[in-house]
């Protein structure tokens, strides 16, 4: 065996601020406010269902651009 197969390998990890500056770059940021309830209870039907918060926007985003 050689030297290099003893070693246990290093764990890596990506650091926030990569993934920080990757996301600047690919992603863009929409934001909306909505009354605390508004967003409860939609917070809640979307775990009721089973689907991500981010989900039903990206469908209706999806749904304007294909006008």
């Amino acid at each position: 065996m050689s030297s290099d197969e003893l070693k246990p390998k290093r764990k890596t990890h990506t650091s926030s601020e990569v993934k920080a500056r990757y996301n600047a770059k690919a992603y863009d940021r929409i934001q909306i406010n909505v009354r605390k309830e508004k967003a409860a209870a939609y917070k809640a039907k979307c775990d009721e269902l089973g689907i991500t918060y981010s989900e039903p926007l990206h469908k209706a985003i999806d749904e304007i651009l294909n006008k």
